[in-house]
C-alpha cells in the first residue's frame, strides 16, 4: 500500500501544481472509510468537464506513462485515462464532468496516510454512492465494510439523493433499494 500512496502523492502534486480539482476514490478512499484491503492502483476523479479532455490527457501523458498504446484514444472515448507511475503503480484517472462528480470533489478532504502523506479523498457518502452505482461483486463487499465502519455516521438522505438519478441513468433504480436493504441488514 505504501507504493500506491507514494504514486498517489505524485499524481496529487501534479494536479495541485496545475490548479486542477480532483479527489481520490476507489481503494485509496476505502482505506480511510471502509475495511482496508490491498489495492494495486490509485483511482482519482479529475474534474475535466466537457470539451477540455484532450488538454488534461496530454498533460498527464507527458508526466506518466500510458499503460497501453491507445490509452489516449481510450480516454477520449471512455473518459478514463490509464497510466502508470514511475514505480509501476497503476493510475486510473476518471475525467469527471457530471454534477455529482463536481459535488464529490467539492466535498472531498485531506486525510493523513502512512508515511506522513496527506491525500485528498472523497467523502464516505460519495464513496458509498460510487460503489453502489458500480455494483460489481467487490464493490458490494467494500460497501459492507464502509457501512459497518461508518455505522451511524453516514448522511443517508444525501446518499439516496445522489444515487437515485445515477441509478435511473443506468436504468437500474433497484440499486437504491438494494443499498438501503443492505444498510438495514447490517444494522441488526
Amino acid at each position: 500500500m505504501i507504493e500506491v500512496v507514494k504514486a498517489a502523492a505524485e499524481l496529487q502534486a501534479l494536479c495541485e501544481s496545475k490548479g486542477w480539482k480532483f479527489c481520490f476514490i476507489g481503494g485509496v478512499a476505502l482505506q480511510r472509510w471502509g475495511r482496508p484491503r490491498e489495492t494495486i492502483d490509485a483511482d482519482i476523479t479529475l474534474l475535466a468537464g466537457f470539451g477540455r479532455e484532450e488538454e488534461f490527457v496530454a498533460e498527464l501523458s507527458r508526466r506518466f506513462e500510458p499503460r497501453f498504446a491507445d490509452a489516449r484514444q481510450f480516454a477520449l472515448e471512455r473518459r478514463v485515462l490509464l497510466l502508470r507511475s514511475g514505480s509501476g503503480v497503476g493510475l486510473d484517472i476518471a475525467l469527471g464532468a457530471l454534477p455529482f462528480e463536481e459535488s464529490m470533489i467539492a466535498r472531498s478532504s485531506k486525510f493523513l496516510f502512512p508515511s506522513d502523506t496527506w491525500l485528498r479523498t472523497c467523502s464516505a457518502e460519495d464513496l458509498v454512492v460510487m460503489k453502489a452505482f458500480a455494483g460489481r461483486g467487490q464493490d458490494w463487499v467494500d460497501l459492507d465494510g464502509i457501512l459497518i465502519r461508518q455505522s451511524g455516521k453516514l448522511d443517508w438522505e444525501y446518499i439516496v439523493r445522489q444515487l437515485r438519478p445515477l441509478a435511473e441513468l443506468k436504468d437500474a433504480p433497484e440499486i437504491v433499494e438494494r443499498l438501503v436493504n443492505r444498510r438495514d441488514e447490517l444494522a441488526q
